[in-house]
């Protein structure tokens, strides 16, 4: 167990833009934290759900689906491709780079009728558009099962989404390989229906496409249908409640008022926080002879000119702007760190009176990627949203004691919060209010 220091261990933030000062109440009332590990020797754990009772499924990204009961047993249940010891196997799906089995969530009926949801990407309905047509590469599903009620066995697969695009090939970019930019995401909203975040897959006109779904927050119903009242722009699929995004990996509803915000890293610069509008654009638009820009390797102007060492963030975001004001439509992020990004990811509100002060924050994973003068991050920060989500009171970072790289939160039944890291592990951490 690790212990966090009575000192808060985070204040300050380079940039001034970056969030408002904590507060002397903050400071006085930040409360206890302790980290456990719970699970280790795991193969890139990505997301986390539970049951009511305790029960915690976990995907890893390139193996599959698994659960930890409350008893404490775990059970191998849906593999990917080539995995091994899984009660079930599915040979279409696979991982690569940034791709694989990574989104997961219970159906608020679980309990009766065992439904499970899960984002993977899958070969089974490729067809000739990965070879021929990169913008019409089908590669990215979401699949509901039903997991048996001795917790060891899932059946009954249905892939109500089918149609998610999938980068087959590498790119002449950072990061630039197959699978890059995935998404996956996926979280029921207190509303009942599923949201599910796409990233843009590296390709200049998918995020402000009216076809394609990369860069959007998707709601749907458990069999993969529009919510009737999803409001994207006239000609768009209706699916999409936003679009717009680079690459959303972070989702989750305010307790308060049950908006949805979603946490999302830019381009090496610009990480976002954004409270949702249903309909709205994201702004994130990479397509090469827009906005004053040129051409762009493979059409996505993503990264360029941040390829360029020695560029100054202000200079980048310019060019390259997370949020183009151009854009009647745009939602204004709630937060952005205006400087170099550190790779804001997976995000989960804080609830229960143990959290005391922090109570309705948002926690959000920084990955700290630390490439091309980035400076790295790895730690959880605490987000005080103003009530009207268009700005923030305070940052503070949550002293943990852990140095990793936080890829999944998820808020636990028990009221703590659950982090899966790159390192392959899946922390408990637990908040005692001053």
């Amino acid at each position: 167990m690790i212990k966090k220091s009575k000192l808060l261990s985070a204040v300050a933030i380079a940039t001034a833009s970056f969030m408002a000062a904590p507060s002397h109440a903050d400071t006085m009332n930040t409360p206890d934290i302790s980290a456990m590990s719970i699970m280790n020797g795991l193969e890139n754990p990505w997301d986390m759900a539970f049951t009511k009772g305790g029960d915690m499924f976990v995907t890893e990204k390139c193996k599959g689906l698994s659960v930890k009961t409350s008893s404490g047993s775990v059970h191998a249940l849906a593999g990917m491709k080539d995995s091994k010891g899984y009660a079930s196997t599915f040979n279409d799906l696979f991982c690569s780079g940034q791709a694989g089995m990574m989104g997961v969530a219970l159906d608020p009926n679980f309990n009766k009728n065992r439904r499970i949801y899960v984002a993977s990407t899958s070969d089974k309905y490729h067809g000739s558009g990965c070879k021929t047509n990169f913008e019409k590469c089908d590669g990215n599903i979401i699949m509901r099962m039903e997991v048996s009620k001795d917790m060891k066995s899932v059946s009954n697969r249905v892939d109500i989404v089918k149609d998610i695009q999938y980068k087959p090939f590498e790119s002449d970019h950072p990061f630039g390989g197959p699978g890059a930019h995935n998404g996956n995401r996926l979280r029921f909203g207190p509303d009942g229906y599923l949201w599910a975040t796409t990233g843009d897959r590296h390709r200049g006109v998918v995020p402000q496409s009216p076809k394609l779904l990369g860069g959007n927050v998707l709601r749907i119903d458990t069999d993969g249908k529009a919510h009737p009242g999803n409001k994207p722009p006239r000609g768009f699929d209706k699916r999409m409640y936003t679009y717009g995004h680079r690459n959303v990996q972070g989702i989750d509803f305010r307790p308060s008022d049950g908006r949805a915000f979603t946490a999302e890293h830019g381009p090496w610069q610009n990480d976002e926080i954004t409270a949702l509008v249903n309909g709205g654009n994201g702004g994130w638009d990479p397509r090469p002879n827009v906005g004053g820009r040129g051409d762009c390797p493979d059409k996505y102007c993503g990264y360029m000119p941040n390829q360029k060492e020695g560029m100054l963030p202000a200079k980048r975001a310019q060019f390259m702007p997370m949020s183009d004001t151009r854009f009647s439509d745009l939602m204004p992020p709630a937060w952005n760190n205006n400087g170099l990004s550190q790779g804001t990811g997976s995000a989960a509100f804080l609830k229960g009176k143990n959290w005391g002060y922090w109570e309705g924050r948002m926690a959000v994973g920084i990955m700290g990627i630390g490439f091309g003068g980035t400076p790295s991050g790895m730690r959880i920060d605490v987000v005080d949203i103003a009530k009207d989500g268009k700005s923030i009171k305070s940052v503070i970072h949550m002293p943990t004691g852990l140095t990793k790289r936080f890829r999944g939160l998820r808020l636990g039944p028990d009221n703590a919060l659950y982090a899966a890291v790159d390192e392959g592990e899946i922390y408990k951490i637990t908040a005692s209010a001053k």
